[in-house]
């Protein structure tokens, strides 16, 4: 039975969910070098320790192993992605992404099993890429994922010495906010939802880890000469935040990863060597001041070039970090924010997959 799916494969984490379900798998975008684990106690859930094999034709190493998401958030030699890195032909996105449609094809028992042979879970995949990327690496990206992989799990709990084939048989790549948008604008059935959005023209701020795109759709259709992408994201921020923080206090953060969950569970409080704690709350308000006035300037801009726009919706993860910031700088402009905003690119692609093709939903 092929499974189909949504995957948003973001620079900061993985998001997949299948058809049929509203629970996502969120899987943070960190890998590092695996190896036997000196294991005292076993961990409570095999999500909390990810330890793979991966074989992929895609791979430029096959048949490595790696440690990843939760179990290399604070590893010492954790890889994280750059500025400078295009996941559209990144290994590191690839192993993660084959390392959540594995788990999530086990521990959804969506598989089937041959004599003698590796479990294997079949997907039709929705996914997406930024506006700059789109129109260079979608088709390379598409054939990157398209084919057959293998994940065996080593360590992980539960899942020991698991191995399954991962069989990708299509793929629908569309472009980041707005896939958003048509998952605002319409039901799971793809019926219209809101006739504001799927008729009119909206500009969409999609601020991500590495990149912010500012798709623009008149009538769910991609404006091709004022749609732009800007090579900046959350993660600058981020990454002056900890060195401030390290600078004035010695507390190093082993990943962006590790400071965003401290920020999403608005815990502030670090513990300095011995027995004090500091707030660097005023450090992570400074940063992001900073980063909302930029993104209302880039806002300011846009809607500046297509005064036809007529609302403009701030989304993604980095939009629900900065939503407080961004309202504070924005003034009397008026921007729309949305509920899972993180989440909406996930759902939008699962939605461009069924539309797209059909024939491949799940039989």
């Amino acid at each position: 039975m092929i499974k189909l799916a949504g995957i948003d494969i973001g620079n900061d984490s993985i998001k997949l969910v299948l058809d049929g379900s509203r629970e996502p798998l969120v899987i943070p975008n960190i890998i590092a070098p695996g190896y036997e684990r000196h294991m005292l106690q076993e961990e409570d859930s095999p999500w909390k320790a990810l330890d793979v094999m991966i074989y992929s034709p895609s791979l430029s190493q096959r048949n490595q192993r790696y440690f990843v998401g939760q179990l290399a958030l604070e590893h010492e030699d954790n890889l994280e992605l750059e500025d400078t890195d295009n996941k559209a032909v990144s290994d590191q996105s690839l192993i993660v992404a084959l390392t959540a449609l594995a788990y999530q094809g086990l521990t959804n028992q969506a598989f089937n099993t041959g004599y003698g042979s590796a479990d294997e879970v079949e997907y039709t995949l929705g996914t997406g890429l930024p506006v700059r990327a789109f129109a260079k690496y979608s088709q390379q990206f598409e054939q990157r994922l398209l084919g057959e992989h293998e994940v065996t799990f080593l360590s992980t709990p539960q899942l020991h010495n698991r191995k399954i084939k991962v069989s990708i048989r299509k793929v629908a790549v569309s472009i980041e906010g707005a896939a958003a948008i048509f998952h605002l604008a319409t039901h799971d059935s793809l019926q219209v939802k809101d006739e504001e959005i799927y008729n009119g023209v909206i500009g969409v701020c999609e601020i991500g880890a590495l990149t912010t795109d500012f798709p623009v759709i008149k009538r769910m259709a991609i404006d091709n000469h004022f749609s732009h992408g800007e090579q900046i994201g959350i993660a600058t921020y981020l990454d002056a935040i900890i060195r401030d923080v390290e600078d004035a206090y010695g507390y190093v953060f082993p990943s962006r990863a590790k400071l965003v969950q401290r920020i999403k569970n608005r815990n502030f409080t670090i513990q300095l060597l011995g027995e004090g704690q500091v707030d660097i709350r005023p450090i992570v308000d400074q940063h992001f001041r900073r980063a909302a006035l930029r993104m209302i300037e880039m806002i300011k801009k846009r809607w500046r070039k297509y005064p036809d726009i007529q609302c403009f919706y701030v989304i993604g993860g980095g939009a629900s970090a900065l939503k407080p910031y961004i309202q504070e700088a924005a003034g009397s402009l008026k921007l729309r924010f949305a509920n899972e905003s993180e989440f909406l690119n996930m759902y939008g692609y699962l939605k461009v997959a069924k539309s797209r093709l059909p024939q491949a939903a799940p039989v």
